[in-house]
């Protein structure tokens, strides 16, 4: 146990991207603290699963699972709705919905760049307008928003989801400027190569390019990194949770690598 059972007993989070490996095994770190937890995420049989596990786990009381797409306006409404029925206003807010997506320049399309940039980058703001005024009003609360190493720097093939995340960072320092004097505290979390299944595909990806195996490429990618291992899920959720806590206080507007040592600045 890294939290204290109760660490969050009185705050309720709303996670979304809860059916992907991050956003997954945040609401499960969130429920052990002792938070109420709104869970959103589109694809519902994944939604079940994490209900279930966390039933297993007997932590599911504080648990709402909303299913929702983040790029229709009504869903975001909706979202907003029912978290604020389920356990009254937002103290903190996860925006850990993303896709991967895009490739070299010559090949995107402008319904990719669009479809990276809607969910990764335009979804995040418009839910952060939803939830953002009652913590004003409260004149508390946090928002961690989930970037990526590349959204501080760039790599090959890489230009729709690089700029998705750039925009996030971008977004999260203004953001940041603004709520600072509101009580409300906005920080982003970078991670690098996650043990998810984006994570893996991304390293597959990898290896089609070099022409190398999954096995490979991931022993390549890990002697590459000091930590000689690539990051599981749990420590970036970790580092949420910290973010969103009061040990976290005067954390601002900041980008937090999750990385190994990948990137050292």
């Amino acid at each position: 146990m890294i939290f204290a059972q109760d660490g969050l007993e009185h705050q309720h989070i709303l996670v979304t991207g809860a059916t992907g490996g991050i956003g997954w095994h945040t609401v499960k770190e969130l429920l052990k603290t002792g938070a109420s937890v709104t869970a959103a995420g589109r694809n519902t049989d994944k939604l079940d699963k994490l209900r279930s596990a966390c039933e297993q786990e007997g932590i599911a009381d504080k648990l709402l699972i909303v299913a929702a797409d983040l790029n229709e306006a009504e869903d975001r409404g909706k979202l907003h709705d029912q978290a604020t029925e389920h356990a009254g206003s937002v103290t903190g807010l996860v925006n850990s919905a993303g896709i991967s997506g895009g490739g070299p320049v010559e090949d995107l399309s402008e319904e990719d760049m669009k479809k990276v940039m809607e969910l990764n980058y335009f979804s995040t703001v418009a839910l952060t307008q939803l939830i953002y005024p009652d913590m004003k009003k409260a004149n508390s609360g946090a928002v961690v928003n989930v970037s990526s190493l590349s959204g501080l720097r760039a790599t090959h093939g890489n230009t729709a989801y690089a700029a998705s995340k750039f925009a996030v960072i971008a977004f999260t320092q203004a953001f940041a400027h603004e709520a600072a004097a509101h009580g409300v505290r906005v920080n982003a979390v970078c991670p690098g190569f996650v043990d998810t299944e984006m994570g893996r595909n991304a390293i597959q990806k990898k290896a089609d390019r070099a022409g190398r195996s999954f096995e490979e490429q991931i022993k390549i990618v890990e002697e590459g990194l000091p930590s000689g291992r690539i990051t599981q899920p749990e420590e970036v959720a970790r580092t949420i949770i910290f973010l969103l806590s009061d040990a976290a206080k005067n954390i601002i507007g900041e980008s937090v690598k999750i990385s190994g040592g990948a990137v050292m600045r």
